[in-house]
Protein backbone atom coordinates (compact mmCIF):
# COMPACT_ATOMS: atom_id res chain seq x y z
CA UNK A 1 0.00 0.00 0.00
CA UNK A 2 1.74 3.33 -0.96
CA UNK A 3 1.80 6.39 1.01
CA UNK A 4 -0.63 8.22 -1.26
CA UNK A 5 -3.37 5.62 -1.44
CA UNK A 6 -3.11 5.84 2.28
CA UNK A 7 -3.83 9.35 2.32
CA UNK A 8 -6.73 9.51 0.14
CA UNK A 9 -8.60 7.65 2.65
CA UNK A 10 -10.29 8.93 5.40
CA UNK A 11 -9.25 8.36 9.13
CA UNK A 12 -11.77 5.99 10.19
CA UNK A 13 -10.57 3.95 6.65
CA UNK A 14 -7.32 4.28 7.81
CA UNK A 15 -7.89 3.10 11.61
CA UNK A 16 -10.14 0.29 10.18
CA UNK A 17 -7.10 -0.71 7.44
CA UNK A 18 -4.56 -0.71 10.62
CA UNK A 19 -7.24 -3.26 12.49
CA UNK A 20 -7.35 -5.62 9.37
CA UNK A 21 -3.69 -5.96 8.86
CA UNK A 22 -2.70 -6.27 12.64
CA UNK A 23 -4.73 -9.11 12.33
CA UNK A 24 -3.51 -10.48 9.40
CA UNK A 25 0.06 -10.00 11.01
CA UNK A 26 -0.92 -11.62 14.20
CA UNK A 27 -1.97 -14.55 12.14
CA UNK A 28 1.02 -14.69 10.55
CA UNK A 29 3.36 -14.61 13.24
CA UNK A 30 1.30 -17.73 14.63
CA UNK A 31 1.54 -19.80 11.42
CA UNK A 32 6.12 -18.51 11.67
CA UNK A 33 5.91 -20.23 14.91
CA UNK A 34 4.50 -23.11 13.50
CA UNK A 35 6.77 -23.55 10.67
CA UNK A 36 3.52 -23.23 7.76
CA UNK A 37 4.61 -20.07 6.58
CA UNK A 38 4.58 -19.74 2.82
CA UNK A 39 6.22 -15.93 2.34
CA UNK A 40 8.31 -14.77 4.70
CA UNK A 41 8.40 -11.29 3.27
CA UNK A 42 4.98 -11.27 3.85
CA UNK A 43 5.61 -10.25 7.48
CA UNK A 44 8.13 -7.17 6.78
CA UNK A 45 5.35 -5.85 3.99
CA UNK A 46 2.67 -5.98 6.81
CA UNK A 47 4.84 -4.08 9.37
CA UNK A 48 6.07 -1.59 6.73
CA UNK A 49 2.34 -0.78 5.66
CA UNK A 50 1.22 -0.35 9.45
CA UNK A 51 3.90 1.91 9.87
CA UNK A 52 2.37 4.25 7.32
CA UNK A 53 -0.36 3.96 8.33
CA UNK A 54 0.59 5.11 11.56
CA UNK A 55 2.80 7.59 9.75
CA UNK A 56 -0.24 9.47 7.78
CA UNK A 57 -2.57 8.89 11.04
CA UNK A 58 -0.15 11.07 13.37
CA UNK A 59 0.71 13.42 10.44
CA UNK A 60 -3.26 14.47 10.53
CA UNK A 61 -3.23 14.87 14.15
CA UNK A 62 -0.10 16.99 14.49
CA UNK A 63 -1.82 19.12 12.00
CA UNK A 64 -5.03 19.29 12.94
CA UNK A 65 -7.10 17.78 10.55
CA UNK A 66 -8.91 14.72 11.70
CA UNK A 67 -9.45 13.71 8.08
Amino acid sequence: MRAKEIRDLTSEEIHQKERELAEELFRLRLRKSTGQLDNPMRLRHLRQDIARLKTIQHERTRRGTGE
